[in-house]
């Protein structure tokens, strides 16, 4: 089964900081919270800027897709940073970057800097999520292939 009620859990190895994979994830999460915010000039009031560079990329109905943007970054920053379905809000966090990514492209054509308005920092963004995502499910695997061999179900048994 690739969703468990274990998946929806808050646990303590979530915060070990001592543990290089928590960081990174709970910085991937944490980043998206002022993103989501400055999406709106204050509750539920779109930030014009925002909205028409939305229209801009041809993402239309661009108020639409603003809120769904938000929604979405929302989304992965409360799982994220919480340790919540992993596997999938590291992904979804990789595919919101490649989104971006492209946004940039299509509006503001290449541009690597970010005083430039460049998208190195999606795209850094994007790989460190990917990273998130890669690690989760291998232990997710890991977890698996553990549970299902007989010889650790017998040692375990002991």
């Amino acid at each position: 089964m690739l969703l468990s009620l274990d998946d929806f859990r808050i646990k303590p190895e979530n915060f070990d900081l001592t543990k290089m994979e928590n960081i990174i994830r709970i910085a991937c999460g944490l980043f998206y919270l002022p993103h989501a915010a400055g999406k709106f000039i204050a509750f539920g009031v779109l930030n014009p800027p925002i909205v028409k560079f939305f229209a801009a990329a041809g993402l239309s109905p661009p108020e639409v897709w603003v809120y769904i943007a938000a929604a979405a970054e929302l989304s992965v920053a409360v799982a994220l940073t919480l340790g919540l379905c992993t596997r999938f809000a590291a992904l979804g966090s990789t595919a919101l970057m490649a989104i971006a990514v492209y946004s940039l492209q299509v509006v503001k054509g290449f541009g690597w800097t970010w005083n430039t308005g460049g998208y190195e920092y999606p795209v850094f963004w994007g790989i460190c999520s990917l990273a998130v995502a890669l690690q989760a499910w291998q232990a997710w695997f890991a977890v698996r292939k553990t549970a299902a061999h007989p010889v650790t179900r017998l040692v375990a048994a002991e």
